[in-house]
C-alpha cells in the first residue's frame, strides 16, 4: 500500500478518508454514468495519483448537486441492484447510534410499507413509490420473513421484538432506525415515504459535499 506510517502499517486515517471518498464518488458516478467502463477513466486517474503521492480529489469529475437529485428521483432502487442494499446499509450507519451489525447475519430489503398492502388496499396515490429507497431498509432476514406482509402496526411487533405463547423469545432487529420509527409512528403512510427519502438524498449530497466531490 502507498499510504503507511512510520512503522510500515498502512495509515487508517488516511485509507478511511480514501474509503469515504471513492464510496461517494462510485456510487453516484455508477447512477449518472451507468456502466463499469465508464468508471475506469476516472478511478484509474485517482489511482496514478496514489501512487504519486497526490490527493484523491476527483477534480474533473465533480458533481451538481441539481443534477444528482434528478437522477436519483428517476433513478429505480430496485432490490437486484447491488446499490440498493449498499445505500440501506450506508443509510443506516448514518443513524449515530447504530451499532456494528454482525457479518453473519443476514440481511434482506425490507419494505417499510409493505408490496401486498398497496396491493391490497391501492392506497398509495403513486404506486411507484412502494419501491422507494425512502420505503426500504435493512432488516435481517429472520424477521423479514415473518413481517413482510404486515401493516406498519403489526410489523412493530416483529421489529421490537416480543416472546411467542410458547415462550420463545424473537430477538428485535438490530437496525436502529426501525426501532426509531417503531417508537415514534403508529402508521407508515405515503408521506412518510417520500419524507424519508427526501432526507436520505439530503443527507448523501451533504455527504458527497463533506468529501468535496460537488462543483463549488
Amino acid at each position: 500500500m502507498q499510504n503507511k506510517d512510520n512503522e510500515g502499517l498502512l495509515d487508517d486515517e488516511k485509507f478511511y478518508t480514501f474509503l469515504r471518498k471513492i464510496t461517494g464518488f462510485i456510487w453516484t458516478y455508477a447512477v449518472t454514468t451507468p456502466g463499469v467502463n465508464a468508471l475506469r477513466t476516472p478511478v484509474y486517474a485517482e489511482m496514478v495519483n496514489i501512487v504519486n503521492n497526490k490527493p484523491v480529489e476527483f477534480s474533473k469529475y465533480k458533481f451538481d448537486a441539481d443534477t444528482i437529485r434528478s437522477v436519483f428521483d428517476n433513478f429505480s432502487f430496485n432490490n437486484g441492484r447491488p446499490i440498493t442494499k449498499a445505500m440501506l446499509a450506508w443509510w443506516a450507519y448514518q443513524n449515530d447510534k447504530q451499532p456494528l451489525l454482525s457479518l453473519e447475519t443476514i440481511f434482506e430489503i425490507e419494505h417499510i410499507y409493505a408490496r401486498n398492502r398497496n396491493e391490497k388496499e391501492n392506497s398509495l396515490s403513486d404506486a411507484r413509490n412502494v419501491e422507494s429507497l425512502g420505503n426500504k431498509a435493512l432488516l435481517e432476514k429472520r424477521i423479514n420473513i415473518r413481517a413482510s406482509d404486515y401493516r406498519f402496526a403489526d410489523k412493530k411487533k416483529y421489529y421490537e421484538g416480543f416472546t411467542n405463547s410458547k415462550g420463545q423469545v424473537k430477538e428485535k432487529t438490530g437496525v436502529v432506525e426501525l426501532l426509531d420509527l417503531t417508537d415514534g409512528l403508529t402508521d407508515f403512510a405515503e408521506k412518510d415515504i417520500i419524507d424519508r427519502y427526501k432526507n436520505m438524498i439530503a443527507c448523501f449530497i451533504n455527504y458527497l459535499q463533506q468529501n468535496n466531490l460537488l462543483k463549488q
